[in-house]
């Protein structure tokens, strides 16, 4: 359900809101507006596959995204706003970004200490395991988030301890996974609302199973996947073994860096794995 007039979106959005409290639907998002549940595909648009070009090179209507490794991706939008996920000590972009976002699992998802020139660093959790819902707009990007629970190392869950986060720009909804530890429910579906770009952890153990993330994976029906948070070239082939038969393409890139715009999404589903190295 879009708001595609700004005059009427705080109607709309105050029109959904209340729509999911009736419903008991997740209100986390509020971006229910601006990632809408729609076919990406149009037989109107011409078939191009998402450029391997340097990330720095976004012309308008197009997003950056380079893989940097384990499960930070840096995001660029045409604007020059600039995104890290899963910030932290060990993995980091070249680049200091105006936006890092962060998960509590392991000291790979966060950073104790960031870099003082971050001016929003996003925390995908709170300590009192309270709910945490961003709703943040930085020029021509932004930046929402889901949050579902996680394991500790004793196999109790730690309540509202990841975040999936959610960046749209250029109307591209791109929503990184994090340390996703369980399937979604179709209350967290519908919350998602349209993605375009899935950012997915496919180690099958530390996170979710392989089995589990296809669930999710397909309920989502974004066009493109990308896998992440893969320990070896074993754990990957396992993933994408496991997913050929899912009427998924999969494409392997030279370059970390990928430009993705609406017009050049796969008619096809595909899996675009990246190499790190960003």
């Amino acid at each position: 359900m879009p708001c595609p007039l700004p005059r009427i979106a705080p109607l709309c959005s105050a029109l959904l809101l209340g729509l999911a409290a009736l419903f008991g639907a997740t209100p986390a998002l509020a971006q229910a507006e601006r990632c809408p549940k729609l076919v990406a595909d149009s037989p109107f648009l011409k078939h191009l596959a998402p450029r391997a070009l340097p990330a720095a090179y976004v012309g308008p209507r197009e997003v950056g995204l380079t893989y940097i490794g384990h499960s930070t991706f840096l995001i660029q939008t045409a604007g020059g706003v600039t995104a890290a996920t899963d910030y932290n000590d060990y993995v980091r972009p070249s680049v200091v970004p105006r936006v890092a976002t962060m998960n509590r699992a392991h000291s790979t998802h966060y950073s104790l200490n960031p870099d003082p020139g971050i001016e929003h660093v996003l925390k995908g959790w709170r300590e009192d395991r309270d709910p945490l819902h961003y709703d943040l707009d930085i020029d021509d990007l932004w930046v929402g988030n889901l949050q579902t629970n996680i394991r500790d190392w004793q196999g109790q869950s730690i309540l509202n301890g990841n975040s999936i986060f959610v960046f749209r720009a250029a109307d591209l909804c791109i929503a990184h996974l994090g340390h996703l530890h369980h399937t979604l429910t179709q209350e967290d579906i519908g919350a998602l609302g349209r993605l375009d770009v899935v950012l997915a952890p496919v180690d099958g153990s530390y996170t979710l199973d392989i089995d589990g993330m296809i669930e999710v994976l397909k309920a989502l029906e974004a066009p493109v996947i990308i896998p992440m948070h893969y320990f070896n070239e074993g754990t990957l082939s396992n993933f994408l073994t496991r997913f050929a038969g899912q009427n998924y393409a999969i494409e392997r890139r030279e370059s970390p860096e990928l430009v993705l715009s609406r017009q050049t999404l796969p008619r096809t589903p595909t899996v675009i794995v990246l190499p790190p190295g960003g």
